[in-house]
């Protein structure tokens, strides 16, 4: 599969009229990948345009729908307006337009792990011994089969993908993983970049940026995955001892093979619990989370914080991205739109995350309160990384757009936007 990202990206071209995402092509490639074909191309460059459409141009019509047919209905018959995210659901159920959009939606995420599935298993064997040479003998790769994994990996298919994060052909299995970075690149349209890091880029310039005097030398990402964020944390402090760590042994795996075949060796793939941090007191000068939350449970949350400022040394910085949480100000239309993925994809925890208080949540946890910290930052990608005509364009648009809109209204009290990623963090 030839890489036409530099050719394209180099090349002056017309923006289009309309908003159309980077093509697969766009993806960056590795030897542990597996390979797309011509017609796996074509389907997932068929996903990118069907999830950016939806995103883009019919999520936003949802907000009319409820606002000229639902609510009204539902006023009629009941005398008030809705005053649950619960509420407006139960009324949007009805609608035919919502059901249509939904199930699009819902089929979107399937196709995507279908295809990405298809891919993998096509050169399952070729994938996972290359992975296995590339980790055979590594101290940096360190698996505890013994260890009990939680609930919230062990009885959840993650975003639709059968086995969630942690299924396993045989021990040296990396599929799941595999099929993860085939497809996240379709369902984030493109704006998580080529290499899928935009998050992990993102923080280590923040933290650049913000704490230019930081200097970590160890450094822990929780629930890391397969290190897609890790690996621009490795890269931007090439002194620090980093370690990747997860429970789920396959992304392990992948991880490790990966960032040994992209030629970043700082960087330690652990297998352990965030709820029961293998480290000492005071031992760490950075830990950061990207995206992780949504993927636990309550107990498990406020669990991995409390362990998380045990083992950040004092004056050491504890950094997150997540989806932002509701605040008082945060309409019931737009609580429903942003728990979609709790109700149809595979998300359990997802709709709860977002009425918690992250700045209460750490403190309770241990951190000064004067120490807890919201921010929006800008999101960083590698440079030339789409063709000059390409936006991305996600799923999340329409959910963006309105938070965007009660930022520049000035209808909140969170922090006035500065960038589209929402950080939340403390020193210690």
């Amino acid at each position: 599969m030839l890489d036409q990202t530099t050719d394209a990206a180099s090349t002056p071209q017309p923006k289009p009229q309309v908003t159309l995402p980077p093509p697969y092509t766009c993806i960056s490639r590795h030897v542990v990948m597996p390979q797309a074909t011509h017609d796996e191309t074509a389907h997932m460059n068929f996903l990118l345009s069907l999830t950016s459409h939806l995103g883009s141009k019919v999520a936003p019509r949802m907000k009319a729908v409820y606002e000229k047919r639902v609510a009204p209905e539902f006023e009629k018959e009941r005398g008030r307006t809705p005053t649950s995210s619960r509420e407006v659901r139960d009324a949007m159920l009805k609608n035919p337009m919502y059901q249509s959009w939904s199930a699009l939606r819902r089929n979107a995420q399937e196709m995507r792990q279908q295809i990405g599935r298809f891919m993998t298993f096509r050169q399952i064997e070729q994938v996972n011994a290359v992975a296995k040479s590339l980790n055979a003998g590594s101290n940096k790769l360190q698996l505890d089969p013994s260890l009990e994994l939680p609930g919230y990996v062990t009885q959840v298919d993650n975003h639709c993908a059968p086995g969630g994060y942690v299924a396993a052909l045989n021990d040296d299995d990396v599929s799941v993983a595999a099929n993860y970075e085939a497809g996240h690149f379709v369902i984030a349209g493109g704006g998580t970049g080529g290499k899928s890091d935009a998050l992990g880029r993102s923080l280590a310039a923040f933290i650049q940026a913000e704490y230019p005097n930081l200097n970590p030398k160890k450094i822990l990402d929780v629930g890391a995955g397969g290190g897609f964020n890790t690996l621009p944390l490795a890269v931007a402090f090439p002194d620090a001892d980093v370690i990747a760590l997860d429970v789920a042994a396959p992304m392990l795996r992948y991880g490790h093979a990966r960032a040994k075949a992209m030629g970043v060796n700082n960087v330690t793939f652990r297998q352990a619990s965030g709820e029961h941090l293998p480290y000492d007191d005071n031992s760490m000068d950075l830990v950061i989370t990207a995206m992780l939350w949504h993927e636990t449970s309550l107990t498990g949350f406020r669990n991995m914080i409390k362990e998380i400022y045990r083992v950040l040394r004092p004056g050491g910085l504890f950094l997150n991205f997540e989806q932002p949480n509701f605040d008082e100000t945060t309409p019931v239309f737009e609580r429903f739109m942003r728990d979609w993925d709790s109700w149809y994809n595979a998300e359990p925890f997802w709709a709860k995350l977002h009425t918690l208080s992250y700045t209460k949540e750490t403190a309770s946890a241990g951190f000064e309160a004067d120490k807890v910290f919201e921010r929006w930052a800008p999101k960083v990608t590698e440079p030339n990384a789409f063709p000059v005509w390409a936006q991305p364009v996600g799923r999340h648009e329409a959910e963006h757009k309105m938070i965007d809109a009660r930022k520049e209204g000035g209808d909140t009290p969170a922090p006035k936007k500065a960038g589209p990623l929402y950080f939340f963090g403390a020193v210690k």
